[in-house]
């Protein structure tokens, strides 16, 4: 898929071809189960309502736009992954997905561990309380200093991602009187039915060393001979937004022929591999996402008759959701500003946040539903298309939805599954304050990541 386009953003006019498959939904008020968390649904007098509190309290409250998170539908998928896959496999929440100090507690108190990709992140998680030993350091630039943070704080595992990188956490280390406990991240040439700019297990891309010519092996090779280093595994990342296994199983083949050549060249069996992320979740209807406890099933069974072709031992699987965790635990809530028809093509819908608090559909003609959230309607549908308040024709939050005709200024909607990249991709784009995320459970709202604020943002600026 070419991504070549117009500086100035995609085309943004085109109205649905005929036979397109978007169709107005049989009822405009319904909320699909797949897409929203567990504890949204619609009051007596048709209010949305999370956790048992409705939106327009949430609104009154808190604000718009703003980032509404069902702390127990969180808790509960965090516990589905843990269960999932047991005590012999290691679970990895993907802070990139969203992070906070609120977040971190509540994977400490579930049981799951954290990947982080940043110092930012990194003191994010030890600041939370999160033991340093459950820590994945990621990223295919960290600094020395970053480095030399993590491998004082005692990090479980390092993921080397150059052959730079693994001499230098080896200096390191080293240089701390410490052995540190790593994997090497191999880039398998698979790659997943994803966006092109989210598929990452291709050899033409940034992260990892490459599988073919030998390089991988030989990352391994002068990993093993560091004496800062103990090598523990195989780390594979073949993209993200994936419903198919297929990928899985082409990604574990290959790297199960890495951990036969380096027993057979060195004697030695590593005892751990790192499938990555990249688990799919439900945006619209559409979308069919799998089960924890059928990822699980499939990728245990996908290595271990991996290994037991190669003559090896099965080792401990380590998988990393970030998005399958949070993403479907969080809406949007927004306020309608105005309400645009043009005759003949769609209404467009503009709305107090936009591509500041989800640049996904700009950036990867990402899709999501949205509802009206303060009310119920009997009006007929309307194709619309929700747009943001930025200077920028491509600040498109929705790209093509039906909303009720009678839509009008003031009211509320809500745009589901928006967890995952939204709050941690968020921008000033326009000198927009960033929205908070509001935790809400059993009838008690908090904030937990608060809204900024124009003296926020000066204090930034010294002038």
């Amino acid at each position: 898929m070419s991504r070549s386009a117009h500086p100035a953003g995609p085309r943004h006019a085109d109205v649905l071809p005929e036979g397109h498959y978007l169709a107005p939904p049989a009822d405009l008020n319904a909320l699909d189960a797949k897409v929203w968390a567990q504890t949204v649904t619609r009051d007596e007098s048709g209010v949305l309502t999370v956790g048992g509190i409705d939106v327009k309290r949430l609104a009154e409250e808190f604000g718009t736009p703003a980032y509404i998170l069902d702390e127990t539908d969180f808790r509960a998928r965090a516990r589905a992954w843990r269960t999932a896959f047991g005590s012999d496999a290691d679970v990895f929440y993907a802070g990139k997905a969203f992070l906070s100090r609120a977040v971190v507690r509540w994977l400490n108190e579930e049981g799951l561990n954290l990947d982080v990709c940043s110092g930012g992140e990194l003191t994010t998680a030890l600041s939370a309380g999160m033991p340093a030993e459950r820590i994945a350091f990621h990223g295919n630039n960290k600094s020395a200093e970053e480095i030399e943070r993590a491998v004082r704080a005692g990090v479980g595992r390092i993921v080397l991602d150059s052959f730079l990188e693994i001499v230098r956490v080896a200096h390191i280390a080293q240089s701390l009187g410490k052995r540190q406990r790593v994997q090497i991240r191999v880039t398998v040439g698979v790659e997943a039915h994803t966006h092109e700019f989210i598929a990452t297990a291709h050899e033409d891309q940034k992260f990892g060393i490459p599988l073919a010519d030998g390089q991988a092996a030989e990352a391994v090779r002068r990993a093993l001979q560091l004496d800062g280093l103990e090598l523990t595994g195989i780390h594979s990342h073949i993209g993200s937004q994936i419903f198919d296994m297929s990928g899985f199983e082409v990604a574990a083949h290959r790297v199960v022929g890495l951990l036969k050549d380096i027993r057979d060249e060195h004697g030695v069996e590593l005892p751990e591999i790192d499938l990555g992320g990249g688990l799919g979740i439900a945006y619209t209807s559409d979308d069919d996402p799998r089960e924890p406890h059928e990822i699980a099933k499939a990728l245990s069974e996908i290595v271990t008759r991996e290994c037991e072709a190669a003559k090896l031992r099965t080792p401990r699987i380590s998988v990393e959701p970030g998005r399958a965790v949070v993403g479907p635990t969080a809406f949007t809530l927004y306020e309608v500003g105005t309400v645009k028809p043009l005759d003949g093509l769609r209404t467009y819908v503009s709305v107090d946040g936009g591509m500041s608090d989800n640049i996904r559909t700009a950036l990867y003609d990402a899709e999501y539903s949205v509802v009206l959230a303060s009310r119920t309607s009997d009006a007929g549908p309307m194709l619309s298309r929700v747009v943001g308040k930025h200077c920028e024709s491509g600040d498109i939050v929705v790209r093509d939805a039906f909303l009720p005709a009678d839509l009008a200024p003031g009211d509320l909607i809500a745009v589901p599954a928006t967890g995952a990249y939204c709050r941690s991709m968020a921008s000033n784009y326009n000198h927009v304050l960033r929205p908070p995320v509001v935790a809400v459970k059993d009838g008690e709202a908090r904030v937990i990541v608060r809204r900024e604020t124009e003296e926020d943002l000066l204090r930034l600026d010294v002038g």
